[in-house]
């Protein structure tokens, strides 16, 4: 079995951002030269996302919109606990939970086993800073 690592480091100039990473995740997949097999792609913070969907700008604005519907930015203490510790990002951990931490996607004759019109996506919602995302390929 073989087993490769790969690690983007993201850095979002705004608070909120939707990144296509299908791209990068494609590359490390060929490096590995892993043919039949599982390709992990997940956020290393908790307040950055790893999901699936259409690529799709409506879509992407409607995750936007819907977000801040159920979290809404407010980096005052009054409204989120976690912001009574001196942070300003309790929304951004709300976010994270709603949109997931990871995803596994299938490998299958060294290609990314998508359904139609699936891509990978980072999310970010406290950006501003360097992120890590990890990417774990194994298989034979």
């Amino acid at each position: 079995m073989k087993s490769h690592t790969r690690y983007l480091t993201l850095n979002v100039p705004e608070r909120f951002g939707l990144l296509n990473i299908t791209p990068e995740v494609r590359k490390a997949v060929k490096e590995s030269g892993v043919k039949e097999g599982l390709c992990l792609v997940n956020a290393m913070h908790i307040t950055a996302s790893v999901f699936i969907n259409d690529d799709e700008a409506g879509l992407h604005q409607d995750y936007r919109d819907w977000l801040e519907g159920l979290a809404p930015f407010d980096p005052s203490p009054q409204r989120y606990r976690h912001n009574r510790t001196g942070e300003d990002n309790a929304d951004a951990h709300l976010k994270r939970q709603v949109m997931g931490r990871e995803v596994v996607v299938a490998i299958t004759k060294a290609e990314l086993d998508f359904g139609p019109w699936e891509q990978i996506f980072y999310g970010e919602f406290d950006g501003r800073r360097a992120k890590r995302v990890l990417i774990k390929i194994i298989g034979e």
